[in-house]
């Protein structure tokens, strides 16, 4: 899939809403979901090996995409008003969450630090990027963080809420967010079915042990199993899945606490 400089720049006027594009190329298919995109949307990515590791066992993940792989992550961030990531990340990787590889707009770079283990010392803190924000358990007593607007939340039963995130980020007009890292953070807002689209960047390296890309709640049988409508793209370096999800809106909420009600009378 080749993008070239005039593909790109129409991809960033669509994401300020200067212009419509009919999705007739490749690179259109891919990226106009994501600049078009009006209101509240969710990307996740994974960048991942053949064999489904995202690290080895000690913690090194800065070579498992290729370049090609990277690039495309980069592009993400630009056309999404926020890019989340977990402590995890922040700590084993030191990311800049920027978009260097590409021509675009940064994203607000928000961090889910749950029990406040930052320290102030990373990267994100002192680059002069874009806006940071963290997110804590209001019962966390974390350190100050230069540079940063920390915002506690009350947690649920396993930690910060996926929906009380979007929530916070909307109240900001931060609408458009991809969900960058790690495995947990990926896996929580899918299991609370927050996700349009999951994107799956493979490269053909085998590193034969260490975290997997993506760890959800098990399931017993295949029959349960996400099945989504998926596109596969070849970015180069990396081979591209595009999978859209099923996104459970609101209404679907309702539903489903309805349904929830019925099922315990019924047993009853």
């Amino acid at each position: 899939m080749e993008i070239t400089e005039a593909i790109w720049e129409r991809l960033l006027a669509l994401r300020q809403g200067a212009c419509d594009i009919a999705a007739t190329d490749a690179a259109y298919g891919l990226y106009a979901p994501i600049a078009g995109a009006r209101g509240s949307f969710v990307l996740a990515q994974v960048g991942q090996s053949l064999d489904g590791r995202i690290a080895t066992p000690a913690g090194d993940a800065r070579d498992v995409s290729g370049p090609d792989g990277l690039v495309h992550l980069h592009r993400c961030r630009a056309l999404v008003d926020a890019v989340i990531v977990g402590v995890g990340t922040v700590k084993a990787d030191d990311p800049k969450l920027s978009v260097r590889m590409v021509k675009g707009p940064a994203p607000v770079r928000v961090v889910v630090d749950c029990h406040g283990v930052l320290e102030g010392s990373e990267s994100l803190f002192h680059d002069g990027g874009a806006p940071v924000i963290v997110l804590r358990s209001a019962a966390a007593r974390g350190r100050p963080l230069p540079a940063a607007e920390v915002i506690s939340l009350q947690p649920k039963a396993c930690g910060l809420d996926p929906q009380d995130i979007l929530d916070i980020l909307a109240r900001r007009d931060l609408l458009t967010v991809l969900v960058e890292g790690g495995a947990r953070t990926i896996a929580r807002f899918i299991d609370a079915g927050l996700v349009d689209r999951l994107h799956v960047a493979i490269s053909p390296i085998i590193i034969g042990s260490g975290p997997a890309g993506i760890t959800l709640s098990p399931i017993e049988r295949l029959a349960g199993a996400h099945r989504p409508v998926t596109e596969v793209y070849s970015l180069g370096s990396d081979i591209l899945f595009d999978c859209r999800l099923e996104r459970r809106r609101a209404g679907d909420l309702v539903s489903d606490r309805q349904g929830e009600k019925v099922r315990v009378a019924h047993q009853a």
